[in-house]
């Protein structure tokens, strides 16, 4: 199977930050932006990951804690200088909980998870919205996951902290979504699906993987900008790997309320 849509676009002359870019899915992600012409800042906390893909793809490397605001505040300056104004934001930095039962960890321990996986998508998002809204242009990219409303999924064991900071941040882009669609600025929840990276690594038996490509792949055509009506809907790098058709649809898309996390009766 072929990720992503069929039309080529380059990104000649934009610029994207990335979180959680030092490995894995956000390594996978900077290399295809750059690959497509686009300028890229890639932050972490592990400085040597961090510089080791920034010096594979040409790009900038950013360190510091993605919960921080002050980190966060100069990451977007320090690009903004360096680079020029950010184009696309790629909220991927996320952790996962502890798998033991929740009550023999200290609170800090689960909490710690929504401080990096929703306040750190938070920040980043309030420091780069401003600029995006004054040059009324600008892509957001929540990186989401099908923990957020799979009751029982294999890959996250009885972990209670990682789904339900998840789906704080499907709704949260929805509600972005809705608060930017005027400035001409758009906003996703992108699910990668079970990636194999050093996140997923201890898990076992028949997973469904995805391949790492994928959720690079639908993030590059979203830069591209030619499914922007499909902004605060929730996109997995499998199922809705073709934008194309997808955005073709975007009209039945919002008429039925469809790619949303929804209750129904």
């Amino acid at each position: 199977m072929l990720y992503g849509h069929s039309s080529v676009i380059r990104l000649d002359g934009q610029v994207g930050l990335i979180t959680g870019g030092g490995r894995g899915i956000g390594e996978a992600v900077a290399r295809e932006l750059v690959g497509a012409g686009m300028r890229v800042a890639v932050t972490g906390r592990t400085e040597s990951q961090v510089r080791s893909v920034a010096d594979a793809v040409g790009g900038l490397a950013l360190i510091g804690d993605v919960s921080q605001q002050r980190d966060v505040e100069a990451w977007v300056a320090e690009t903004e200088q360096q680079l020029g104004p950010i184009d696309l934001l790629v909220n991927n930095a996320a952790i996962v909980g502890a798998a033991e039962p929740f009550w023999i960890h200290p609170p800090s321990e689960w909490w710690r998870v929504f401080e990096v996986n929703v306040l750190g998508t938070f920040l980043c998002c309030h420091a780069v919205a401003g600029g995006m809204v004054e040059r009324r242009q600008g892509r957001i990219v929540n990186v989401t996951s099908g923990a957020s409303y799979i009751p029982q999924l294999p890959a996250v064991g009885s972990d209670t902290s990682y789904p339900p900071s998840k789906a704080a941040v499907n709704r949260f882009t929805e509600r972005l979504a809705v608060e930017l669609a005027e400035h001409g600025v758009c906003a996703f929840a992108v699910a990668p699906g079970i990636v194999r990276t050093e996140m997923t690594g201890s898990l076992s038996g028949a997973i469904p993987w995805t391949p790492l490509e994928a959720p690079a792949r639908l993030i590059r055509g979203l830069a591209e900008g030619n499914a922007d009506s499909l902004s605060g809907r929730y996109l997995h790098a499998e199922h809705d790997a073709d934008l194309d058709a997808l955005a073709a649809r975007a009209d039945e898309i919002r008429e039925q309320d469809l790619n949303a996390v929804r209750l129904r009766r």
